[in-house]
């Protein structure tokens, strides 16, 4: 039964200084920091399109005590799936960015908050930092000063992980990543191109570009993400790991199996 998979990630105890991590596709991932479960961009939703079938139906989401969403794309911020996950995790918040916000009306007010970038707030022992993220490009709003994609640093547990949600590298990103040491960091693979962009498809790094942003912040793991559920928007992440091997074959990465827990610690 999917519930399996909760009650496993229940089960798992990760002492201080260790993680537990579950890939569920795309740039989802469940994050359990000691007793706190994060579920980062999750994506449950099941769609026609989707190469990878949902490993939980939001109704089973009963252990959620923080659910981040990076930015409003349906694959995201999952706006179907959200109601249910806030019905069965009474107790979870809800993050996203400040852009968005007021237009999310699929869980209560009172449990929903926004960041931008640069600011950070804890919630349930986890504190949880915005790096604006390039989405193709560094959208920027000059009337609020609001970033509509972001990438989220996230420290407890005597751990640090990075997901940057959707990005492609700009100016300065190096520059505010490097204020962490990480442990963890998730960064997309897939890339971008003209035919993409051209049918709305915008795009994010490339395989390239994530392993040298890995070679410049060296965390002690990186797991490459959002390479695989749509069949016009994947890239074979074998292309990533070779390109790994021969240009920082010191810098530990890891594919872990979908729907699987993997574990790891400080460093």
């Amino acid at each position: 039964m999917k519930s399996t998979l909760i009650k496993r990630i229940n089960a798992v105890e990760p002492g201080y200084g260790e993680y537990a991590l579950c890939h569920l596709g795309q740039h989802s991932f469940i994050l359990k920091l000691g007793n706190t479960v994060i579920y980062i961009d999750p994506y449950l939703t099941p769609e026609k399109a989707r190469l990878i079938k949902p490993f939980l139906n939001p109704g089973e989401v009963t252990n959620a005590m923080l659910v981040t969403g990076s930015h409003d794309h349906g694959d995201h911020i999952d706006r179907p799936a959200w109601p249910g996950i806030a019905a069965a995790s009474a107790d979870a918040v809800f993050v996203v960015p400040e852009a968005v916000r007021e237009s999310i009306t699929e869980v209560p007010a009172n449990r929903l908050f926004g960041l931008n970038d640069g600011q950070s707030i804890e919630l349930a022992d986890i504190k949880i930092t915005a790096v604006a993220a390039a989405h193709e490009f560094l959208d920027f709003d000059e009337a609020t000063g609001l970033y509509p994609y972001l990438g989220y640093v996230y420290e407890g547990n005597g751990v640090t992980v990075y997901h940057s949600g959707d990005c492609c590298i700009y100016e300065g990103l190096q520059t505010k990543l490097k204020h962490w040491k990480f442990d963890l960091a998730l960064l997309p693979i897939n890339g971008r191109d003209a035919k993409r962009l051209k049918n709305n498809c915008i795009g994010n790094m490339t395989y390239q570009e994530a392993a040298d942003l890995a070679g410049a912040l060296e965390p002690a793991l990186m797991i490459p993400g959002h390479y695989d559920m749509f069949a016009m928007n994947s890239l074979d992440p074998k292309l990533f790991f070779d390109y790994m091997n021969v240009k920082y074959p010191h810098l530990k990465c890891a594919r872990p199996r979908f729907g699987k827990i993997f574990t790891g610690k400080h460093q």
